[in-house]
């Protein structure tokens, strides 16, 4: 029995709030369970420095946690710099979000996202990249609208979800007293035609078996499906 009690299948109950920052080209706050994280995309009209004499666009993500967003309270990364995790946690954000973006089509521009965790739970990475994906399709539809671009600079919709083996078990959307127990952890991130984007996978007792890896794939296409239409929900109302 998980300590949720959801079932192995289970998503975390998912909200996706649009609009939440009135400065921001897009922006949302996801909701996973009790984990909650504040996204806003930032369109800066000129092209990061390597990008110089090019003319394509570009997308990157920052990542952070506020000091009450865990049990105790963590200093602001402001002050000592930022932690080995939290900058492996922003490329990967960032590159998954590329991994769907025509960055010719984008222009000569880049998007940058911020992810600010509110209150984690688990999962902060993975609701980080679905939500950075929402507030991202948001500036890209602003962009469209000022006639800045000619056309949506996205190939598919993408999203990412936490697996693990729990008490020998796969199960789907990890919160934070699994994660802490789980034999193995895993980040799944995938787009709307199944296409697998990245893994992340490590045995943290012993090492787990193929048919394990394909239990987790199967539950993760089917968690990364219902978060996908969650966002379409969230950003066309339907």
């Amino acid at each position: 029995m998980r300590p949720s009690k959801r079932k192995e299948n289970q998503l975390r109950e998912v909200k996706i709030t649009t609009n939440t920052n009135i400065h921001a080209e897009g922006s949302c706050i996801i909701e996973m369970g009790n984990t909650r994280v504040s996204c806003t995309a930032t369109v800066e009209e000129k092209q990061p420095p390597f990008l110089r004499n090019t003319e394509t666009g570009w997308v990157t993500a920052e990542y952070g946690m506020l000091p009450r967003a865990t049990n105790e309270r963590i200093n602001r990364e402001a002050k000592k710099g930022q932690s080995g995790r939290t900058q492996e946690i922003q490329r990967l954000i960032g590159r998954a979000l590329r991994s769907v973006v025509d960055l010719e089509k984008l222009g000569k521009r880049q998007i940058i996202i911020d992810c600010d965790v509110l209150q984690a739970d688990g999962g902060t990475r993975t609701a980080s990249i679905t939500g950075g994906f929402v507030a991202m399709y948001l500036a890209c539809q602003k962009l469209m609208a000022d006639r800045k671009i000619l056309s949506l600079p996205l190939a598919n919709f993408m999203a990412a979800v936490s697996c693990g083996i729990y008490k020998d078990t796969p199960v789907l959307d990890l919160d934070y007293p699994e994660d802490c127990d789980a034999e193995t952890d895993a980040n799944f991130v995938m787009a709307d035609n199944g296409k697998i984007i990245e893994i992340q996978g490590t045995a943290e007792e012993h090492p787990f078996t193929r048919e394990q890896m394909n239990e987790m794939l199967d539950l993760a296409e089917k968690g990364i499906s219902e978060l996908i239409a969650a966002q379409k929900k969230a950003i066309f109302g339907k």
